[in-house]
């Protein structure tokens, strides 16, 4: 469900101008966080940019100055609102969204990064404009399902889903590192 709202000087309505880009739905927005396991929003990082995926076209500066940036809103929103969905820091500190196939992996092997990387970032956008977020701390985001699932993981099999973050974010080298 698309929401309307007043963010950054623009006024974000409902849309049927989606991008028609790789990602340019929700669905597909959420199957590129799916295929991608950890994606970056914006930022520009290690990670691919899902702004970019819904834009179907790389975005240089702010995303808000491309001529489609609220039907990137509207795809982002929801997409970030998914059950499907972890958004947190993960990567370099900047809002990064880790699709749930990974939540047990990154739930097992939690205490290689730092609480503020894997605490659950929500933000939201008031009706006046402001931009507020929250975080919920890990482990209380974390349904009691993955929590349980995390348990059946090795340490090995849980840095093998995670190895490419775990070389770009963790506090500690990855099992078997020298």
């Amino acid at each position: 469900m698309a929401r309307e709202g007043f963010i950054g000087g623009m006024t974000t309505r409902p849309t049927s101008d989606a991008p028609r880009g790789a990602a340019g739905s929700v669905a597909a927005a959420i199957a590129f966080v799916e295929a991608h396991g950890v994606v970056l929003v914006s930022a520009k990082g290690p990670a691919a940019r899902l702004v970019e995926a819904i834009a179907g076209e790389p975005i240089s500066g702010n995303w808000w100055s491309h001529p489609r940036a609220n039907a990137i809103y509207n795809v982002l929103a929801e997409v970030t609102e998914s059950r499907q969905i972890l958004v947190c820091r993960l990567v370099n500190g900047k809002v990064t969204l880790v699709h749930r196939r990974l939540w047990p992996a990154l739930v097992r092997l939690a205490e290689r990064f730092a609480p503020q990387q894997i605490s659950q970032v929500r933000e939201e956008h008031t009706p006046s404009g402001r931009h507020v977020v929250t975080e919920v701390s890990f482990p209380h985001w974390v349904p009691p399902e993955i929590a349980q699932e995390a348990k059946t993981l090795t340490e090995r099999q849980a840095a093998s889903l995670l190895r490419q973050w775990l070389a770009n974010t963790a506090r500690t080298p990855p099992v078997g590192s020298p």
